[in-house]
């Protein structure tokens, strides 16, 4: 089939676009299976430090909190999983469409090669040719001939190596779409077993919350101690942030330099500092964890309680769930501004990374004093765990000091795969 020069650009044009969409999908669909595979890791990390070996020894508090992070989780698994399968669904659609177009093609090249071996076979003898170019009226004419008879030979040859490469592509399309098909079965049989877990998790968290709501009162109150001591750790990590913008800021002013070294954030910083502060802000959404394993059980921001809707919990950082014993390391180098000691809590150390500081809190050890530098992921501490729950919990936080006023920052913009 011979194409003329508008309609072979049209062919030409949709061939790319398809090309281009096919590829743009393989992409999309590189994402989703680096994030199904990075929720599947959080569960397995869920199971193994929240589940293993200890929820009996648990209050019902905990179990909750625990079983909603799973929950959560788990339907996030589900939804990347569906999109996965219906990408797929579109991509097994595309390559069968593709399919019968080559089919097509292929079927009108052997057509057209057939005819035209039967048409060399008839003229094949070298006599023929020899006669073809002596029955020339002249030798201009000859040399068309010839060259003629070059060209029908390479056209031959084009079209037996286009049969071959069509061939070919046809083979591997069949070989992808056959694959697609058995990775499209592998998901969906991974999503009934996932909706299966999800359906007995939520199961299980409205059983205890039926227990919770009996005696709903003492658990409300429970939950509200809590804030409270969050909200007391905040207040002190504020003061002690104020307390050293207002230092610093004392310190340029007597050495007369207030003009050189003040930011734009209303915070006197030492050339070094300037300099802590702009890597800092350059490393976001790559800062290491502060705990070498964990899972966020709860994360920033105003939230209801999983047990009492009606009670609003404020964090303004994270808490991460780790192995009894985990170390806490720094999440980027700095200056140990406070650690802050508490009669009705456990330790909490402050870092400032330039106009930006990080807060470690429930530590049941410290391994640095104020006034100490600190490289990125040094350990400062271990977190502390709970003698009746066996909870081990960091609760991490960052701020960053805009026209003199400390901000909260949500931690999952900052650190690596949060």
């Amino acid at each position: 089939m011979k194409l003329n020069r508008p309609t072979y650009l049209v062919f030409s044009l949709l061939m790319l676009f398809c090309v281009g969409n096919m590829t743009a999908q393989s992409k999309k669909q590189q994402e989703l299976e680096a994030r199904r595979q990075q929720l599947q890791k959080e569960i397995e990390q869920i199971n193994s430090l929240l589940f293993t070996n200890r929820k009996k020894e648990k209050s019902m508090v905990t179990i909750v909190e625990d079983l909603n992070n799973k929950v959560r989780v788990r339907q996030n698994l589900i939804k990347v999983t569906n999109d996965q399968a219906n990408l797929l669904t579109r991509e097994i659609n595309n390559n069968q469409k593709e399919i019968t177009s080559l089919r097509d093609q292929l079927k009108e090249l052997k057509e057209d090669y057939a005819a035209m071996v039967v048409k060399s076979y008839k003229s094949k003898s070298e006599q023929s040719r020899v006669m073809f170019l002596l029955s020339s009226d002249n030798f201009k004419q000859a040399y068309k001939r010839l060259q003629y008879i070059k060209q029908y030979t390479r056209y031959q040859e084009q079209q037996g190596e286009e049969i071959k490469s069509k061939t070919q592509k046809l083979q591997d399309l069949n070989t992808s779409l056959l694959q697609q098909k058995k990775d499209k079965e592998k998901l969906i049989e991974e999503n009934r077993i996932a909706k299966k877990q999800l359906e007995e998790d939520i199961k299980e968290q409205q059983e205890m919350v039926a227990l919770i709501r009996k005696d709903l009162t003492k658990y409300s109150s429970q939950i509200k101690s809590k804030q409270q001591e969050a909200d007391r750790i905040d207040r002190e990590i504020e003061r002690l942030i104020k307390e050293a913008i207002a230092e610093a800021n004392r310190k340029a002013n007597k050495s007369n330099k207030a003009s050189e070294t003040k930011s734009s954030s209303g915070f006197a910083l030492t050339p070094e500092a300037k300099a802590t502060g702009a890597n800092f802000e350059a490393n976001k959404g790559k800062l290491s964890w502060p705990v070498e394993k964990g899972v966020v059980k709860t994360r920033y921001g105003t939230q209801p309680s999983p047990i009492d809707p009606s009670i609003s919990i404020q964090s303004n950082g994270v808490r991460i769930a780790t192995e009894e014993g985990s170390k806490v390391r720094a999440v980027f180098q700095g200056t140990v501004t406070a650690v802050i000691a508490s009669k009705t809590g456990n330790p909490t150390v402050l870092i400032q990374h330039g106009n930006y500081f990080t807060a470690y809190k429930n530590l049941s050890k410290v391994y640095v004093k104020k006034g100490d530098k600190v490289d990125t992921k040094q350990f400062i501490g271990e977190v502390f765990t709970t003698t009746g729950d066996h909870e081990t919990i960091l609760s991490f936080s960052i701020f960053k000091v805009v026209s003199g006023e400390s901000k909260t920052q949500d931690p999952s913009g900052w650190i690596y795969r949060m």
